[in-house]
């Protein structure tokens, strides 16, 4: 594609690296370029005969720089990409640099990181989750929740050691993992191992991970059977309750989640299953109900959920900011919690669940302070008990569900 200026543009993707793996297309075009632009490794990386007119850039202004300055003196001027100009590319950021200064450009596709290593293990990857840990910020426990293999670009602080390390402090140091180095290389390596192994390890820069899929408790709407939990003496939010609580707090999958004062964690695993995407912090102080929410969190494979043991509302201080705040149990800091809450995220949804009247009264009142209609939702549940051939219905304490920002 031909600008007005005369001058040719072409972002060309030079696949892994090595030259077996660039396409014929590409190939033909950074040997007719009279300019290559590029990373540094991509220039080293050229093939022989390319011309000698080269100019080192990798942010999307300094490539566009480059570009309108290759006008004065070249027909064709070529960017060069690594992998695929689709996947996680510079290619993103310069098209619509280069659309705003009028200049066209055909996109050259190549073959990606995700193709080789899907092609070393013999695999398909179409149903792999892709996510970007280079240069970005990852949680990989609660990428490995969504029931699909998950490859990681890695890069950066986050290589494929360090994602293991996540992966083992929720929990899943057993699961299988797979670590590809400098693939298409003539030192090219690939490990298969369990992510405490390969959290100990050490790769090269070039480097990708494939996890398998987390085992997990299959994704369903709320209202877990009360049975299904670890239970022990700490009280939990039952059935009923939970479900309507879950429907208030309307979560998305990728929220960040607060459950304070968490008990068993009943409350958690069903955020934690309904923000699979996202991350669970379920706070609570007792050592007792702390070994419950472990217990329930690896039944349900709850891998995105993060136990904070310790008191509300000091515990609080180090979390991200949530978008959900399900309070059940505050020890009398019930001020303290939602405004701990609300300074973090003026928008998040919050529900408190109470059963004495006083409870009640601090909730709507700690809401109210800070401008929000308490919304309240009296729940009673009666359920049926055997008595000889009849059956008798016995009522649950009355529940009330308090809400803010909720509508």
């Amino acid at each position: 594609m031909q600008g007005d200026d005369g001058m040719q543009v072409i972002l060309a993707a030079m696949g892994g690296g090595a030259p077996g793996t660039m396409t014929a297309e590409c190939a033909g075009a950074l040997a007719a370029a009279e300019c290559v632009v590029g990373a540094r490794r991509l220039l080293a990386a050229l093939p022989a005969g390319c011309t000698a007119r080269r100019v080192e850039a990798a942010r999307p202004q300094e490539v566009l720089q480059a570009v309108l300055e290759a006008r004065g003196y070249a027909s064709l001027c070529v960017v060069a990409y690594s992998g695929d100009t689709g996947f996680y590319s510079g290619a993103c950021g310069l098209l619509p640099l280069l659309a705003e200064n009028g200049v066209a450009a055909r996109v050259l596709p190549g073959i990606s990181s995700v193709q080789l290593l899907a092609a070393r293990l013999g695999r398909p990857w179409q149903d792999w989750t892709l996510v970007s840990a280079h240069g970005a910020a990852c949680d990989a426990a609660a990428a490995v929740c969504g029931g699909r293999p998950v490859f990681f670009l890695t890069g950066g602080t986050l290589g494929p050691a360090a994602l293991c390390a996540q992966l083992c402090e929720a929990g899943l140091g057993g699961l299988a993992v797979t670590v590809g180095e400098n693939l298409s290389y003539p030192d090219e390596r690939v490990t298969q191992a369990t992510a405490a192994q390969c959290a100990q390890g050490a790769f090269a820069p070039l480097s990708v991970l494939l996890a398998e899929a987390a085992p997990r408790a299959p994704q369903r709407a709320p209202g877990i059977a009360d049975s299904a939990f670890a239970r022990g003496e700490v009280p939990m939010t039952k059935q009923e309750v939970r479900a309507a609580a879950l429907g208030k707090l309307a979560v998305r999958p990728g929220d960040v989640c607060w459950d304070v004062g968490a008990g068993t964690g009943s409350v958690s695993v069903e955020l934690a299953l309904a923000a699979h995407c996202g991350r669970v912090y379920a706070v609570e102080c007792e050592a007792d109900a702390c070994a419950l929410i472990r217990r329930n969190r690896e039944r349900f494979g709850a891998w995105n959920m993060t136990l904070v043991q310790g008191r509300a509302p000091e515990a609080l201080a180090g979390l991200p900011a949530p978008d959900v705040v399900f309070i059940g149990g505050t020890g009398g800091g019930m001020a303290g919690v939602v405004d701990a809450a609300l300074a973090r995220s003026p928008s998040a949804r919050i529900c408190i669940s109470a059963i004495a009247l006083e409870t009640l009264s601090a909730a709507a009142a700690a809401l109210t302070a800070h401008g929000l209609a308490a919304q309240v939702t009296q729940i009673a549940v009666s359920r049926t008990r055997p008595a000889g051939g009849l059956h008798l219905l016995m009522a649950n304490n009355p529940v009330f569900l308090v809400t803010g920002n909720c509508e």
